[in-house]
């Protein structure tokens, strides 16, 4: 079965900075869509950052400028990197593979950020 384990969430206070990770097996990260999603509390699930199988990245307009998503083929790892963190980022961060040719979608267990004081 593909599996995607996300990791690296925690508690942090606003204004800080976490680094999650998604490691994928048996699927190769560089040939998908590799997505970021997160889902608070009452909202509905919500795209926070993505990159395409040929490196383009796009970011949600509420963390542009503070958040970084970036792969590394060798591990068969996404990362996102997130700065100035804010209450509002408070979530279940999700791992997405999507495969559009193939008809294929992936979710991992997701991650949970808490920004509080």
């Amino acid at each position: 079965q593909v599996q995607l384990v996300e990791s690296g969430g925690d508690l942090v206070q606003p204004g800080g900075s976490l680094r999650l990770s998604c490691t994928a097996s048996r699927i190769s990260v560089g040939l998908y869509t590799m997505g970021w999603y997160r889902q608070a509390p009452g909202k509905q699930r919500e795209l926070v950052a993505d990159v395409t199988s040929g490196g383009r990245v796009k970011y949600s307009d509420s963390v542009k400028g503070r958040f970084t998503l970036s792969r590394d083929n060798a591990k068969n790892t996404v990362y996102l990197q997130m700065n100035t963190l804010k209450p509002e980022d408070t979530a279940v961060y999700f791992c997405n593979a999507a495969h559009a040719i193939f008809n294929v979608n992936y979710w991992g267990q997701g991650t949970q950020v808490t920004v509080s004081s």
